[in-house]
C-alpha cells in the first residue's frame, strides 16, 4: 500500500514522509528502493553538520556518483560565506541531474537541518528539476516549507504517521519475525493499542518479549501514560543482553557512524562478530547509504544508550571519543577524527590536527569548515597557540569574514607576542583582506610592512599553515594585496605594475595563487584599455584553473570579470555575459565584496538601462575607484538624456569624471570652458595604456570641431582610432557619445572594420534596438545564441566560456523555451528573423 503510494508520485518533483522517530520512515523508503532494483536512487542521510553548504553539497555529490556513473557535478562554486548552496550551483546541479533522469533523490532526517539556508536552497532545488528526476523529502517534523503549490500541481505524496502506523497483522508479523514465534491476534491487538502502531514501539516491545523470562508480562505492564515507552523497553532490551554485549552496545553509541574496524578498536571485541550480531537480533543497527561497509544506531535508540552512558560514567564519553579520534587520525579520516576530538574537549589535540592541515583545504573552498572547528576551541586555548589563532584569522579571512579577521589579526599583531615569521604571516594575510573590507587605504601600510618585513627577515622561522606560509608565498600575497589595494583607490597603473612583478616572482608557482594574480593583471590591463594583454592573461587564468580543477574556486573571480570588462570595452558586451555572471558568483561564494562591487560597476557599463540580473549591488561602502567611475556613469547617463551634470568637484588629474566634465561641458556648448580644463587636464603618457591617451584625443577632435577647426578635429580623432584599433577599444567612442560618432563618420576615406564597429555601437548605444518577444532573452543567453550558428558543439561552447556543460545547456533550454523553437536549428532561423543574430549561412553543427 505505501510502496505503492511512493510508485504513484514518482512522476512528479517531490514526495513527503513526515513522522516522528521510530515510525518506520527509513524502513519503507529502504523497501521501496529494494522493490525498483534498475532505478538509480542517490540516499543521502542528513546529518546536523550538514547545514554547512560545502558537507551537504560533498554529501549530494557523492551519492549522485554512486548512483550513476554518468552524473557530472557541478562547476558552480558553494556560496559558502551567506551558508548557502547558490543560485547557480544550483541550476548547474539540475542541468547534470537531467543527464542521468530518471533517478530519485531521497533526503533523510532533514529535521536535522531545519530552518537552515541550505534547506531553503534543497526546496528550491525542487522546482529546478527536469522531468524525471524525482526528490523524497522525510523528516520528523514538518518543515513548514509551503507545501500547498506543490499539492495543487504535482499531486503531491504525502505519508505521515496515521499511515505508516502498524495495524495489528503488522504488528503480528515483526513480532513473531524478532520472537520467532507466533503471538495471538489479542496480543498483537493490545500491542498496537498501546503502542499506536509506532514501528519502534512494537519493535522495541518484540525485543523485550524475546529476551524475557515471561514475554506475557511485558505486554501486561506496558506503559499507559504519554511519557514514551521507550525509557522503559530500551531498558528491557539491554538488560536482556550479556554484560559484554551491553557495555559494547553502550560503547559505541558515542559514534556517528562505524564500520567494524572502528567499531572494534572502541569496544575492544571482535568488529566483525559485534556488527553481524547486532543485524543479526536486529539491535536498531541500519547501513549508511552513502558508506559501503559502515553503520549506525536507530537515532532514538542511540538517544538511550547515550544516556545510560551518560548516567553511568561521565569521563567514559571523551574517552571513548578519544579512541575513536585516534583511530581515525591514523587511517587518513582527518576531518571526523577533529569532530570528534572536539565532541571530547580534547583541545590540545584538535589544535594539532587542524594544524596539521594542508593545502588542499584552501584548493577545495573549505575554509569555513576549518573556521568552525577552530572557533570551537575556547580562547585561552586558542592564546596559548598563537599559530592556530593566526591560522583562524586566516582562515576566517579566506571565507568571507573578513571583519572577524582583520579584527583578530590586530589584536595578535598588538599583542607583541609573535615571532617575526608569526608577525609576517599576520602581516601578509591581514594585507590579503582588502578584497573583503571596505576601508581600502588602510591596507597599504599594511601591505608594504608585511613585504619590508619579509624582506628584511628572510631567513626567520615561520609557521606552516596549510602550506601558505613559506617566504616566496608570503611575498606574492603581500605584493598582489599591495597592487589589489591600488588598483581600487584608482591607481589602475601602479597596480599594473605591481601585478607584473608579483608575477616574476617565484611565489605565484603556487598555482592557485596564480591564477589570482594573472586575474588581478587582467583586469587592471583592461581598465587601461590594454585589451589583448588583459584577453591573454585572464585565458591562461582560466586555462590553469581548468587545468587543476579550480574553476569552482573563488580564485578565477578576477580573470571572469577581467573577460567581462574586455567584452565591455570592445563594444560588445553581450559577449562577456556569462563570463560577469561566473565572475561575480565566484567573488559572492567568499563575499570578496570590493570585487563585488567592480562587477557590478561593470554591468552598469555593459547594460546602463538595469545593469545585469544576477548582479546585485553589494552592501557598504563603495571603494574609491567604483566610486569615481559610478559618478561618471551618472554623468553620461545624465548628458545622453540632454541635461548634463557638473561634477561635484573638479578633479586635478585625468580620470572618468574629468572626461565627463569635459564632455558635459561641450554638450553644454561651454567651449571656452571645455578648452581650458582640458589644457589643465592633459594626461601623463603611460607607456601600454592606451586608453587615457584614446580618451583625450576623442575629446580634443569634439572639442576642434566645437571650435570649428575641422583639419585639426579630423587628426585628432584619427589618431584616437589608430591608439584604439590595435587592441578594439571601442568604449571610449561609446561613452563619448553620438556627436563623436557622427564625426568619426564623416572622417574622409574609406572606413575599416574598425571604423565602422565604433560607429554602430556608440549609435546602438543611444538607440538601443528591442526584441520582438513575449519574454526578452537575457544578456547571457544573447551571448550564447551567437554560438549556435557555428560548428562548436556543447563541450566546445562550455570550454570557450569556462563554464560546465551543465550550465550551457540550461541556458540552451531557456532560448528555446523563449523563441518557441524546438532545436538548435530552428532557434537559429528564429534568431535571425528577430534580428538577433547576424543573417549568413551557418556551418553543420558537430
Amino acid at each position: 500500500m505505501l510502496r505503492a503510494q511512493l510508485d504513484a508520485g514518482a512522476g512528479s518533483p517531490l514526495s513527503l514522509i513526515v513522522a516522528p522517530a521510530g515510525a518506520g520512515k527509513s524502513v519503507l523508503l529502504a523497501q521501496w528502493v529494494a522493490s525498483h532494483p534498475g532505478l538509480p536512487v542517490a540516499w543521502v542521510d542528513i546529518a546536523p553538520g550538514d547545514a554547512d553548504p560545502l558537507a551537504l553539497s560533498r554529501k549530494v555529490l557523492a551519492a549522485l556518483a554512486e548512483a550513476s556513473a554518468e552524473f557530472r557535478p557541478p562547476l558552480a562554486a558553494v556560496s559558502t560565506a551567506a551558508r548557502r548552496l547558490g543560485d547557480q550551483y544550483l541550476e548547474d546541479l539540475a542541468a547534470g541531474l537531467k543527464e542521468i533522469d530518471p533517478v530519485v533523490l531521497i533526503f533523510d532526517d532533514l529535521d536535522r537541518i531545519g530552518g537552515t539556508p541550505v534547506l531553503t536552497d534543497l526546496w528550491r532545488l525542487v522546482d529546478m528539476l527536469p522531468n524525471g528526476v524525482h526528490v523524497i523529502f522525510a523528516s520528523r517534523t514538518d518543515l513548514q516549507l509551503g507545501w500547498s503549490r506543490h499539492r495543487v500541481h504535482h499531486d503531491l505524496v504525502e505519508i505521515r504517521q496515521r499511515e505508516l502506523a502498524f495495524d495489528d497483522a503488522t504488528t503480528s508479523r515483526v513480532i513473531s519475525a524478532i520472537t520467532g514465534t507466533a503471538v495471538s491476534e489479542e496480543v498483537a491487538a493490545k500491542i498496537t493499542a498501546r503502542t499506536e502502531g509506532w514501528a519502534v514501539g512494537v519493535q522495541l516491545t518484540a525485543l523485550s518479549m524475546r529476551f524475557a523470562a515471561d514475554p506475557d508480562l511485558v505486554v501486561e505492564t506496558m506503559s499507559e501514560t504519554d511519557r514514551l515507552i521507550t525509557d522503559y523497553l530500551g531498558e528491557e532490551v539491554l538488560d536482556g543482553l550479556s554484560p559484554r554485549r551491553r557495555t559494547a552496545i553502550v560503547q559505541l553509541s558515542v559514534l556517528d557512524d562505524f564500520d567494524a574496524n572502528l567499531a572494534g578498536v572502541v569496544t575492544g571485541l571482535d568488529g566483525e562478530k559485534l556488527l553481524a550480531g547486532l543485524e543479526r537480533d536486529s539491535l536498531f543497527v541500519v547501513p549508511v547509504p552513502e558508506r559501503v561497509g559502515w553503520h549506525r544506531f536507530h537515532r532514538l535508540f542511540r538517544d538511550l544508550l547515550l544516556l545510560r552512558l551518560r548516567a553511568h560514567d561521565r569521563d567514559a564519553e571523551p574517552e571513548l571519543l578519544g579512541v575513536a579520534s585516534r583511530r581515525l587520525s591514523e587511517s587518513g579520516d582527518e576531518e571526523s577524527a577533529i569532530e570528534y576530538a572536539i565532541r571530547a574537549h580534547d583541545w590540545d589535540r584538535v589544535l594539532d590536527l587542524v594544524l596539521d592541515l594542508g593545502r588542499c583545504y584552501y584548493e577545495s573552498h573549505r575554509m569555513g569548515t576549518v573556521v568552525r572547528w577552530l572557533r570551537e576551541v575556547p580562547d585561552r586555548n586558542l592564546a596559548e597557540r598563537p599559530d592556530a589563532a593566526i591560522l583562524l584569522a586566516m582562515a576566517e579571512g579566506m571565507s568571507g569574514r573578513a571583519m572577524h579577521a582583520v579584527d583578530r589579526f590586530r589584536t595578535l599583531l598588538a599583542d607583541g607576542e609573535l615571532t617575526p615569521g608569526q608577525r609576517q604571516v599576520a602581516l601578509a594575510y591581514l594585507a590579503a583582506c582588502v578584497q573583503f573590507h571596505p576601508e581600502t587605504e588602510l591596507f597599504v601600510p599594511v601591505a608594504q610592512a608585511a613585504v619590508s618585513e619579509i624582506t628584511r627577515h628572510p631567513d626567520a622561522p615561520r609557521p606552516n599553515l596549510l602550506g601558505l606560509t613559506s617566504r616566496t608565498v608570503l611575498l606574492t600575497v603581500s605584493q598582489v594585496s599591495l597592487g589589489r589595494a591600488r588598483l581600487l583607490l584608482g591607481d589602475v597603473h601602479g597596480a599594473r605594475r605591481i601585478f607584473e612583478a608579483a608575477l616574476r616572482a617565484v611565489g605565484t608557482a603556487y598555482r592557485p595563487y596564480r591564477v589570482h594574480t594573472l586575474g588581478s593583471l587582467a583586469m587592471a590591463e583592461a581598465l587601461s584599455g590594454c585589451l589583448v594583454a588583459a584577453s591573454g592573461h585572464a585565458e591562461d587564468a582560466l586555462s590553469l584553473a581548468t587545468e587543476d580543477d579550480l574553476l569552482v574556486h573563488p580564485a578565477p573571480a578576477e580573470a571572469y570579470l577581467a573577460r567581462a570588462l574586455v567584452a565591455v570595452q570592445r563594444g560588445e558586451p553581450a559577449t562577456g555575459a556569462l563570463a560577469l555572471h561566473e565572475g561575480a558568483a565566484r567573488a559572492l561564494s567568499n563575499q570578496r565584496t570590493q570585487l563585488l562591487w567592480i562587477a557590478w560597476l561593470i554591468a552598469h557599463a555593459a547594460y546602463p538601462e538595469g545593469g545585469l540580473p544576477g548582479v546585485e549591488e553589494p552592501e557598504g561602502p563603495r571603494p574609491a575607484f567604483v566610486r569615481d567611475a559610478l559618478l561618471a556613469f551618472e554623468m553620461r547617463q545624465a548628458r545622453s538624456r540632454g541635461a548634463p551634470l557638473p561634477p561635484p568637484s573638479h578633479p586635478a588629474s585625468w580620470s572618468y569624471i574629468a572626461f565627463e566634465e569635459v564632455a558635459a561641458l561641450l554638450a553644454l556648448g561651454r567651449v571656452s570652458h571645455a578648452r581650458a580644463r582640458m589644457t589643465e587636464l592633459a594626461p601623463r603618457p603611460e607607456p601600454d595604456a592606451p586608453l587615457p591617451e584614446v580618451e583625450h584625443e576623442i575629446l580634443e577632435g569634439w572639442l576642434c570641431a566645437a571650435e570649428k577647426r575641422n583639419p585639426e578635429s579630423r587628426a585628432h580623432l584619427t589618431t584616437a582610432l589608430r591608439l584604439a584599433e590595435p587592441e578594439w577599444l571601442v568604449q571610449p567612442f561609446v561613452r563619448a557619445g553620438a556627436a563623436v560618432a557622427d564625426l568619426v563618420d564623416e572622417l574622409p576615406g574609406v572606413g575599416n572594420g574598425f571604423r565602422s564597429a565604433v560607429v554602430s555601437a556608440a549609435r546602438a548605444a543611444a538607440a538601443p534596438p528591442r526584441q520582438h518577444l513575449v519574454e526578452h532573452l537575457t544578456t547571457r543567453e544573447l551571448e550564447l545564441l551567437a554560438y549556435l550558428p557555428s560548428r562548436l558543439t556543447i563541450p566546445g561552447i562550455a570550454a570557450r566560456c569556462y563554464v560546465s556543460t551543465n550550465t550551457i545547456k540550461t541556458h540552451l533550454g531557456h532560448i528555446y523555451r523563449k523563441l518557441g523553437a524546438q532545436n538548435r536549428d530552428a532557434a537559429v532561423e528564429r534568431a535571425r528573423e528577430l534580428g538577433l543574430i547576424p543573417a549568413g549561412d551557418s556551418g553543420p553543427v558537430m
